[in-house]
């Protein structure tokens, strides 16, 4: 019966091959892969191609980076803080632990006309949404409008999971946080009259569109989405129920977009979500005219005790997204160091390669 014998354990003081058994080798098939016979191109690094890639990478570089950080500088932004630390801000009175529901109005004053349509956004700082436990504590089956996870919600939502021997929807930790402050903005059009002009704030077309027709879902069945909620309760930290949070059922319950924009999570502990859009309405006139406005603050969230901080940001957009001065300063920076590179390798060079033509004569 023939075997296969292998040389090597011969050689280690293994037992000794059989006479006319199959010598096994370890040795690569003659191929040019295996025998790393390919060809090959490597290039020969001369001043003649390095010195022209640095001035190529700096020559477009630095013009990509002047018109993006021009175009960032163009978005018109304005940003108000209303957490109410300082004792002079008008939200000061609503961090007293007795003032259950609080009203406060802060007016300031825009400059500049914003054109086009502007988004209000919200801003927190010092809030970890990456925190792993909080980005875990939720129940995608439930959201989705699975009916078994609606009266079973995942363990993951612990301890937000059950209150009162009742199934919360939405469970978990991140909608039981949910930002739940109202803001309203006013224009004061003329000065000797008092009354002031309310800016149409739009609710809906703030979320993704696959979070609001794919991931998010309202229990199927019949009757009233309070009746399809039925058998659950609110999360801890609500003042209403999830099937209360808008009049228009197209807005209402695990869709409304306020809930869905707060449960897509932040990397970082200073962000800031949208809250509401203002469509420009008129191509003759700007969205925000220049003037006074105030800003009315229903005071519901509560920051205080993590050192947190509330804004609320009003802005234009341009083609690159909203105002973000870094990547064009980047850009800059990369290519103003290629071109510098490149000077100073140019003038190396050129020293050199004289002192080499002196020697050599």
């Amino acid at each position: 019966m023939a075997m296969n014998c292998n040389a090597k354990d011969e050689v280690d003081g293994g037992p000794p091959c059989a006479p006319g058994g199959a010598a096994k080798t370890r040795r690569p098939d003659n191929t040019a892969f295996k025998q790393q016979r390919l060809p090959a191109w490597q290039p020969i690094l001369t001043a003649g191609t390095v010195l022209p890639t640095f001035f190529i990478v700096g020559l477009i570089f630095i013009p990509i980076g002047i018109g993006i950080f021009v175009t960032s500088n163009n978005i018109r932004e304005i940003e108000i803080d209303y957490t109410g630390t300082e004792p002079s801000s008008p939200c000061n009175k609503c961090l007293s632990p007795n003032v259950t529901s609080c009203f406060c109005t802060i007016n300031f004053t825009l400059e500049k006309a914003f054109e086009g349509n502007v988004f209000m956004y919200y801003g927190l700082s010092n809030f970890y949404q990456n925190h792993r436990r909080y980005v875990k504590s939720r129940d995608d089956s439930q959201l989705n409008g699975d009916s078994s996870a609606l009266l079973n919600p995942s363990k993951e939502c612990e301890p937000y999971r059950r209150n009162e021997d009742l199934p919360i929807a939405p469970c978990g930790a991140i909608a039981n946080s949910m930002f739940n402050d109202t803001l309203e903005l006013f224009l004061v059009s003329n000065e000797s009259d008092p009354t002031p002009t309310p800016i149409p704030l739009k609710r809906k077309g703030i979320a993704w569109w696959t979070d609001k027709h794919v991931k998010f879902r309202n229990p199927s069945g019949g009757g009233t989405l309070e009746e399809r909620f039925k058998g659950t309760t609110k999360p801890v930290n609500w003042l209403k129920p999830v099937y209360m949070l808008d009049s228009d059922e197209e807005n209402n319950g695990f869709i409304n977009e306020d809930f869905i924009v707060w449960m897509r999570t932040a990397a970082l502990p200073t962000f800031r979500k949208l809250y509401r859009l203002i469509e420009r309405s008129n191509d003759l006139h700007p969205t925000l005219p220049a003037g006074q406005y105030y800003l009315n603050i229903t005071y519901n969230y509560p920051v205080h005790s993590f050192d947190g901080r509330k804004r609320m940001i009003l802005s234009t957009i341009s083609w690159m997204g909203g105002k973000n001065p870094f990547l064009g300063i980047a850009y800059i920076t990369v290519g103003s160091i290629s071109f510098l590179l490149g000077v100073v390798l140019l003038v190396i060079n050129h020293k050199y390669r004289n002192s080499r033509n002196t020697a050599d004569t």
